[in-house]
């Protein structure tokens, strides 16, 4: 291969690289999403934008979680607000207080107590929540938080500019299983990937330590984090040490959840509901109108908002004045308010300020000595009697306020995104997060009683206790069962809990498990030598905190007779799978695994198996046998067994949503979004259209376009503008999209020609002095060429003279142009046009680029001889015989190289210069983003990422 050939397949490398770094760059963006009660917060991972809050339509940086619906309408975030105000009953929020539950939880009863306008009733398959709209529509919680998910997505997607499938969602912690599952299924309606389902308090820790990083050592370090929202309270108390991988050797630091203590209805909501009841009272004992506010469910909802606002005044204010225009009857409303009086109506509020912080030290069996610090979060936190609440407890001259209280949570599950996201490279920042609710395995067992009968028991079994660490696995040994059975997966004991906590948990049975296969595996795998080992059960908790059972099987322990060359063969299996394991680097060996008998004791056939595998001889073993054993050079090898059984889960707490009602469900939200998608089309093209009439309007009245158009022109345009204006005002309510695309067509067509002159007069005098510029740079690189000497020069006359006559008609051609268009009237379409003259620059450009190209590599026409001594006898013809040889060859170099060099085409890549020069203008300039694109399709290079 020649050199042309290696630089051009360089050269294609490069770019092929590039564009292979762009394509996947477009895939890489992930986004995470904090969904509280009251707010939500988005915020996306891309390339070039390293977690970044993404902002809603309004340009805010937080989102009502809100979703209203009128007159066949869909509307979102604080146009729904507003929607609610006037009409209560047909906008939806504070959806997370009641997904996943059934309709007899006692925190959908205090739901419907705060929102009375709602028309809730209870599923027939799930006995859920399903709400009924004023228009007739039915939807259920998954439903409605499927549409805030969607609209999250649409928001993460356009900050980043490219679509976004996968997502962290954050959840509260005290989320049992059937509240983790609806959000796993209103996400999957909404059409995201959850990676994981992250608990908001660990969120929170993990944006503070990311950030931190440097100021952990070996040594714990104990922060509690408080977390007062809109619906609840949290409390976390967090761990963060530097601790080693086994596996890499690593040493990373690791945030530890170490206990938890929460509030279901401790929030900011219930302070503003406070401070409705007491604005609604004060307004009937003012007396302006015989009817009772309370019974007003529109007045009621400006209330509502009204003391949101109050109490965030009251924050900041000792006194401020609550007033509604128009609360009832047309009668205004206006009375003053002090934080005092506010303090007073949440004063029992106020005395469970501290009781999560109680249960979170109890959890994690520590003492407030050994908390490092407190930090806040959350936007309740900013109540000044919260934080003086919380000061007198810990005994501490400050609370932690170095938190965004509000996107804490939100940047903390990003960068967990772009860590699980196969896009980014992130520095490793360990999580072991903490199950809140203790799980059990429940299962009866027949047992012989004193007469010689069986009776059947209840057997409990931990599976994961309280604060285990997840994510985990454990698996469960049932070793007496024979026969196809089913065990009951629970909660666990749960004393820790208030009687109302406990309510709210919902029901204490999860899952029903039937088994099903395990006496045909016996019939199937016993025989003379093997061993029943029992049925063993995989269960694990992942990352989102949901318990899973990943696979059940009974298991035997066969024994054989191992020859010798069996045993060198073993040995170099098992050599080769320990290598591959330790290269594999496999996630399931890194997780925490357990392994319990279910049924507690074992019998004597597994004491014997034991003693086999640990090489303890038997007692009854002569040392006569244990010699001829040697002698024989044979020994028992114990193989293992398993056969898969069939297992049937049956949710106890929530029903599944089945496929069908899944895909209803989906069929449902995808007509909403398609019309949606309309409506906003349609809007779009409404708004260009009128658009478009006014700038046009403003336009005709400028003077450079009346210098440009005729008088009989304008009237023309207006006279259709005002048609047009009309039919927009009056006639276009059941217009499509398509006639107002039409209409802009019509207009655009009748006002081309005028733009295109006003475009024309605008841009020439700058298109003019270009082209000027141009000439002025080609005179004086043709006055340079010709002066060179003769002996050093490279063009021929022919390229300079080709320049020089391009010049000089370029010169004459713009002149007399420039004369014909200043008698051209304005309002008529001109002849030197903007074209044109881009044209003559073109010419001259690619004429003098040419001329430089080759004179970065050509050599001189004439090269200098030595001199040679000449014979005395050597005739004056010969000289001059020779001298016409020489020019002659000259002549001949001269028409070469103007034939190798095309002026039409680059300059050949054998010119080292300028393969220099395509690299470096290929190249991607390195520059300070802390995530990059993945490099990983560059053509021998290994995959990489890249790094946050």
């Amino acid at each position: 291969m020649d050199f042309k050939t290696k630089s051009a397949v360089s050269v294609l490398c490069v770019v092929l690289s590039i564009l292979n770094i762009i394509h996947n760059a477009q895939g890489l963006a992930v986004m995470s999403l904090d969904i509280g009660s009251e707010w939500m917060k988005v915020a996306i991972v891309s390339p070039g934008v390293p977690m970044e809050i993404a902002l809603n339509r309004e340009s805010q940086r937080k989102t009502p979680v809100v979703v209203a619906f009128r007159d066949g309408e869909r509307v979102f975030g604080d146009p729904a607000l507003t929607i609610g105000v006037r009409f209560p009953e047909k906008t939806f929020m504070y959806l997370l207080d009641v997904i996943g539950k059934k309709i007899d939880n006692p925190l959908v009863d205090l739901y419907k107590k705060r929102f009375p306008y709602y028309d809730i009733k209870a599923t027939e398959d799930r006995q859920s929540i399903l709400f009924t709209h004023p228009e007739g529509m039915e939807f259920t919680v998954e439903e409605l938080v499927a549409m805030i998910l969607k609209q999250a997505q649409e928001i993460a997607q356009k900050a980043a500019g490219q679509p976004i499938k996968d997502a962290v969602i954050t959840v509260p912690p005290f989320f049992n299983q059937a509240e983790r599952r609806a959000m796993l299924q209103a996400a999957k309606l909404s059409g995201l990937n959850v990676l994981q389902l992250i608990n908001s308090n660990t969120a929170v820790a993990l944006n503070y330590g990311v950030f931190r990083r440097r100021d952990f050592n070996e040594t714990p370090t104990n922060i509690l984090f408080y977390d007062m929202g809109a619906g609840s309270t949290v409390a976390t108390i967090a761990t963060y040490q530097l601790v080693k991988s086994k596996e890499t050797g690593e040493v990373s630091p690791q945030l530890t959840i170490k206990g938890v203590g929460f509030d279901h209805t401790l929030g900011g909501l219930e302070m503003q509901l406070r401070l409705r009841e007491f604005l609604a009272t004060a307004f009937n004992n003012a007396k302006k109108t015989s009817t009772d506010v309370f019974t007003n469910k529109r007045a009621m909802a400006k209330l509502l908002k009204e003391a949101g606002r109050v109490k965030k005044v009251l924050s900041a204010n000792t006194d401020h004045i609550a007033q509604v225009e128009s609360l009832l009857d047309d009668k205004d409303f206006k009375t003053p308010i002090s934080r005092t009086e506010f303090e007073e109506l949440c004063s029992d509020l106020f005395e469970r300020v501290t009781k999560p912080v109680e249960a979170a030290l109890k959890s994690a069996n520590l003492d407030l000595v050994h908390i490092d610090q407190v930090i806040l979060a959350g936007s309740g936190t900013r109540v000044p009697k919260v934080q003086q609440k919380l000061m007198d407890y810990i005994k501490k001259s400050e609370l932690g306020k170095s938190l965004n209280t509000d996107e804490s949570a939100t940047l903390g599950a990003a960068y967990q995104a772009a860590y699980l996201s196969k896009g980014f490279k992130v520095k490793t920042f360990l999580i072991r997060d903490a199950n809140i609710f203790p799980i059990q395995v429940d299962f009866q067992r027949e047992y012989e009683l004193e007469d010689k009968t069986t009776g059947i028991k209840t057997v409990k079994r931990i599976l994961f206790s309280r604060n285990n660490l997840i994510p985990m696995k454990k698996i469960m040994t049932f070793n007496r069962h024979v026969k196809d059975f089913e065990f009951y997966v629970n909660y666990g004991d749960l004393g820790f809990l208030s009687d109302f906590e406990l309510q709210a948990l919902g029901p204490l049975n999860i899952t029903k498990i039937t088994l099903s296969g395990v006496e045909a595996a016996i019939k199937k795998h016993m025989s003379q030598n093997t061993e029943y080992k029992g049925v063993k059960a995989h269960f694990r908790v992942d990352e989102s905190g949901i318990l899973n059972l990943d696979e059940v099987e009974s298991v035997f322990e066969k024994t054989e007779e191992e020859s010798p060359e069996s045993r060198l063969e073993s040995a170099f299996t098992k050599l080769g799978s320990t290598l591959g394991r330790l290269f594999s680097g496999s996630s399931e060996d890194n997780e925490p695994k357990d392994e319990q008998p279910a049924d507690g004791k074992t019998d004597d056939a597994t004491k014997s198996s034991e003693s086999k595998k640990e090489g303890v001889k038997p007692q009854n073993e002569t040392k006569e046998e244990a010699k001829n054993a040697t002698e024989t050079k044979k020994e028992i090898k114990i193989v293992t067994v398993k056969e898969p059984l069939t297992s049937v889960q049956e949710f106890l707490d929530l029903k599944h949503l089945d496929e069908d009602v899944m895909e209803k469900s989906s069929k449902k939200l995808k007509e909403l979004n398609e019309h949606d998608q309309a409506r906003l089309a349609k809007a779009k093209a409404k708004n260009a259209l009128e658009s478009f009439i006014v700038e046009t309007r403003d336009r005709l009245y400028r003077d450079e376009y009346e210098k440009a158009s005729t008088d009989e022109e304008r009237s023309s345009i207006l006279q259709k503008l005002s048609e047009v204006g009309d039919w927009l005002e009056y006639e276009s309510d059941d217009a499509t999209t398509e006639i107002f695309k039409s209409k802009v067509n019509d207009l655009k067509k009748m006002t081309k020609d005028l733009f295109e002159r006003v475009k024309e007069h605008r841009d020439r005098p700058e298109a003019l002095k270009a082209l000027k510029d141009m000439l002025n740079i080609s005179r004086v690189f043709l006055t340079s060429a010709r002066n060179v000497s003769e002996d050093d020069q490279i063009f021929t006359e022919v390229e300079m003279k080709t320049l020089e006559n391009l010049i000089t008609e370029t010169k004459q051609w713009l002149e007399e142009n420039e004369k014909e268009q200043e008698s051209i009237p304005l309002s008529e379409a001109p002849k030197l046009t903007i074209k044109l003259i881009g044209e003559k620059v073109a010419n001259l450009d690619r004429e003098v680029k040419y001329l430089i190209n080759k004179a970065r590599f050509a050599q001189p026409l004439k090269k200098k001889t030595p001199e040679k001594e000449t014979k005395k006898n050597e005739s004056a013809k010969n000289d001059t015989e020779s001298d016409n040889i020489i020019a002659e060859n000259e002549n001949v170099t001269v028409e070469a190289e103007k034939a190798e060099v095309n002026k039409d085409e680059a300059p050949s890549i054998d010119s080292p210069d300028v393969v220099d020069s395509t690299v470096e203008d290929t190249s991607i300039p390195t520059g300070e983003d802390t995530i990059t694109p993945s490099p990983s399709s560059v053509p021998g290079q290994d995959d990489e990422h890249s790094e946050l």
